[in-house]
Order: structure tokens, then C-alpha cells, then sequence
């Protein structure tokens, strides 16, 4: 077993649970581990025997691409895209930022993390 990982996608994006959110955006950061057996992809290297990130990668910018109100709703639609193309994979975190969330004072960033 073994882990890929894709760690500080940024987009700017219009997420969040007010309308106004909706409207302004904000920027994001995403992490994704996936955890799964890549033993024949390193033994006879071979990007088929893996997960591509680059595939990993357009999964989470289509979750992006679409507002959803919830950290978790996106974590969960990228999980569940990352499993219509890797079923086979043990484990895939994700974890969510929102830089500068509207809690009414200083506070870098909200994160939520999500296992599937």
C-alpha cells in the first residue's frame, strides 16, 4: 500500500452557506491522499498500475467549478468523482479549506476533512 497525494490546490471560488458567499467567492485550498496498492505500478513502471494525479486533479476542479454551500459537499463530490474513476483505491481523504471565513473575527482559515 501506498499513497498519492495532491496537497495546496488553490482555486478562487464562489462556495459558502450565505448568498452573498455565493456572489464575492473566496479562495480555496484543497489535499487529497489516496491511499492504494501501487506495488506493480513501481516494480514495472507504469502509470495504468496507479492513480494519476492529473486525473485526481480535474476531478477536484469540476467539484470547484460547481458553488455548493457546504465544505463537506465538496469534499464529498470529489471523493465520490475519484471513485467512479479509481473504484479499487482503499482510502481517499480530502480535506477542504476556505481562506478568511465570515466567523466575525480573524481567523486564517476554516478546514473540514473527509475519509471515503
Amino acid at each position: 500500500m501506498g499513497t498519492v497525494s495532491l496537497e495546496g490546490i488553490e482555486f478562487f471560488a464562489y462556495h459558502g452557506t450565505s448568498d452573498e458567499e455565493q456572489k464575492i467567492g473566496n479562495k480555496f485550498s484543497i489535499d487529497v491522499a489516496i491511499t492504494t496498492d501501487f506495488l506493480e505500478a513501481a516494480r514495472h513502471d507504469r502509470l495504468r498500475n496507479t492513480v494519476n494525479y492529473e486525473v485526481v486533479y480535474r476531478v477536484v476542479s469540476e467539484a470547484m467549478q460547481k458553488p455548493s454551500r457546504l465544505l463537506e459537499h465538496i469534499a464529498y463530490k470529489i471523493i465520490e468523482g475519484i471513485r467512479l474513476t479509481y473504484p479499487n483505491v482503499e482510502l481517499i481523504e480530502v480535506s477542504v479549506s476556505k481562506f478568511n471565513p465570515p466567523v466575525g473575527g480573524v481567523c486564517a482559515r476554516s478546514r473540514i476533512t473527509m475519509k471515503g
